[in-house]
């Protein structure tokens, strides 16, 4: 090839009119991600989420979505000055900018007071271990009631007064009490009254029981046995 000819391929207006053809695929394919994404991410919007707390689910519910927004109850609490079914807590808080088809997760009121299932805990760990587990799990604790017996150590259980066992279901609101022991003993349970072996008496059923019998003298014995002799010589 030479040079005439390939200048005239380079003027080609075939040529040009390909080159001009992928240039705009090119540009459309950018400007389509770019207004694609910016709508896809709803990019520059921003909406308040409404704060819902103390409002009911339903109430709360139809709030959230009327500012294009969802409202999912992820979870349920209980608070007893509250009423039941409405809203405790929410994630995002109130007022936070977000975009629209955010979800907002919500935390419902129970209705009723939920109960916890009591571990092994008596007779079974030592005051520090029990606290930590029951604390963990979500009860409250009174101050331990101390009894005679190995110190810190739990012996019970109780609740409102009550001795609880192992797998009784407690309300989360009812507080409980440790029974431990305080580290001294009672002494009077570990007195022994010693006794001589002449003050051990014997007694029998009735005087039925036994003929009476008169005990011979001391040294009736010793005379028998010198009568013999006498006899014998």
């Amino acid at each position: 090839m030479n040079i005439k000819e390939f200048f005239g391929k380079l003027l080609d207006r075939r040529l040009w009119l390909n080159l001009l053809g992928m240039a705009v695929v090119v540009a459309a394919l950018c400007l389509g991600v770019k207004y694609g994404l910016d709508r896809y991410t709803h990019h520059g919007e921003e909406i308040p989420v409404p704060d819902v707390r103390g409002m009911g689910a339903a109430a709360a519910r139809a709030l959230i979505e009327g500012d294009g927004l969802r409202a999912v109850v992820a979870d349920t609490g209980y608070n007893k000055r509250m009423p039941a079914d409405c809203i405790l807590l929410q994630n995002p808080v109130g007022g936070a900018k977000v975009k629209s088809g955010r979800i907002v997760y919500l935390t419902v009121n129970s209705e009723s007071t939920p109960t916890l299932t009591l571990p092994d805990i008596a007779d079974n760990s030592s005051v520090r271990e029990a606290e930590a587990r029951l604390k963990a799990m979500g009860f409250r604790l009174l101050p331990p009631e101390e009894i005679t017996g190995e110190k810190d150590w739990v012996y019970a259980v109780k609740a409102r007064g009550r001795r609880l066992s192992v797998g009784d279901r407690v309300p989360i609101d009812v507080p409980l009490t440790l029974v431990v022991g305080s580290g001294t003993y009672d002494d009077s349970l570990m007195e022994i009254d010693y006794v001589s072996p002449s003050e051990i008496t014997v007694t029998y059923g009735g005087e039925d029981d036994f003929e009476a019998v008169d005990a011979p003298p001391a040294d009736a014995g010793a005379a028998d046995a010198q009568g013999a002799m006498e006899a014998t010589e």
